[in-house]
């Protein structure tokens, strides 16, 4: 039986990978696109910033946003100045960090999406004199659903796994911060093998149905396609 800390940490864990995925969606759809359109030399140098939380390690990725949300770093001083506080140890400054971190698992699909879809369908609906916000709701939207759907689950999912930046930034606190992966480590830590037994066979479970449910999804459409 999983215990009373156990489901809090999983339900404060799926509320913070859904806001992050919600917020993600909503910047990465215009920055992925910004990346799939543009010739600008600005658009390698940005394309690896994003793709940055790939290959940086956790710890250093949340020092460096625990600095600048910190009282003396720049967010912070700006938080401060709104009567806000500062985001570090907090449920907001938890989701931020969720968001840097977790921002090229939801910008790389749906660029990769945009990319695949060439210029030829904008081309005619711009024939058919549809503005461009009409077309890329009514044309891009419905042809890189895949991309989103990837973007979404990918995002979710590695939101739901994080440890080194969640630790840093968010701490642990239980109610507000401490999340899935913080709890399991908890566990360890006290030598509740079978607690922190327990809570990992959910999070194995969730992670593999996570990607199967993507696999038969993307198997369904690339059979759809070629039927």
């Amino acid at each position: 039986m999983l215990t009373d800390s156990d489901l809090q940490a999983i339900g404060l864990t799926l509320q913070v990978a859904a806001l992050t995925t919600v917020i993600l969606l909503l910047v990465g759809t215009p920055l992925a696109w910004w990346l799939a359109r543009t010739r600008s030399w600005l658009k390698k140098p940005l394309g690896a910033l994003v793709a940055l939380p790939i290959v940086l390690p956790p710890s250093v990725l949340g020092f460096y946003l625990l600095v600048v949300m910190g009282p003396h770093g720049t967010v912070g001083q700006w938080t401060q100045a709104l009567g806000l506080g500062v985001l570090p140890f907090t449920f907001a400054g938890l989701v931020l960090a969720s968001s840097f971190y977790s921002l090229p698992f939801m910008v790389q699909p749906i660029q990769n999406a945009f990319e695949s879809m060439g210029a030829r369908p904008l081309e005619v609906a711009a024939s058919l004199r549809a503005s461009k916000l009409d077309a890329f709701f009514s044309v891009v939207v419905p042809l890189c659903k895949p991309g989103f759907f990837t973007g979404a689950i990918m995002c979710f999912a590695h939101t739901v796994g994080e440890f080194g930046v969640v630790l840093m930034v968010g701490g642990n606190i239980p109610g507000i911060t401490r999340v899935v992966s913080v709890q399991i480590y908890d566990h360890v830590e006290a030598l509740e093998y079978a607690d922190a037994h327990r809570l990992a066979a959910v999070m194995l479970g969730f992670s593999f149905c996570v990607l199967l449910a993507l696999y038969l999804y993307n198997g369904a459409r690339h059979k759809g396609v070629g039927a």
